[in-house]
């Protein structure tokens, strides 16, 4: 497992909110989470489009889990099943998601410094898209 090398800055709860979500797809993560109980290989395919690797899918859903923003089920019956789902920590950062979503479409369309950016790249989520 990955291991940190350099020290987390924690300041306020602004640096632990990007600690926690900070990372190559977990917003991605929440965002398919958001829509109900998933399975990993539904989430792969979903985030296949925005380029997520498994072995990376794996990472990030292990340091949510343990964050406690989401939760796995594992079922041992056969065939055997996993399936994850948003806590209510990880519920709650649905409107904090929204409210960012919303001040990233207002700086896009005050500031062309982003003009040189693509869509899928710069946002990365599945739901949100600018505009």
């Amino acid at each position: 497992m990955y291991e940190r090398k350099l020290p987390i800055k924690k300041l306020n709860g602004i640096d632990i909110t990007f600690f926690v979500i900070g990372g190559k797809w977990k917003r991605d993560i929440i965002f398919c989470l958001n829509d109900g109980i998933k399975r990993p290989s539904e989430m792969q395919r979903h985030l296949s489009r925005v380029g997520a690797c498994a072995r990376v899918l794996r990472q990030q859903l292990r340091e949510l889990e343990t964050y406690g923003v989401i939760y796995k089920i594992v079922y041992t019956e056969v065939p055997f099943k996993v399936e994850y789902y948003l806590t209510e920590l990880g519920q709650d950062l649905i409107p904090l998601f929204d409210k960012m979503n919303e001040w990233g479409n207002k700086y896009e369309h005050q500031n062309k410094t982003l003009s040189g950016f693509s869509d899928e790249a710069t946002v990365g989520s599945l739901s949100y898209r600018v505009q």
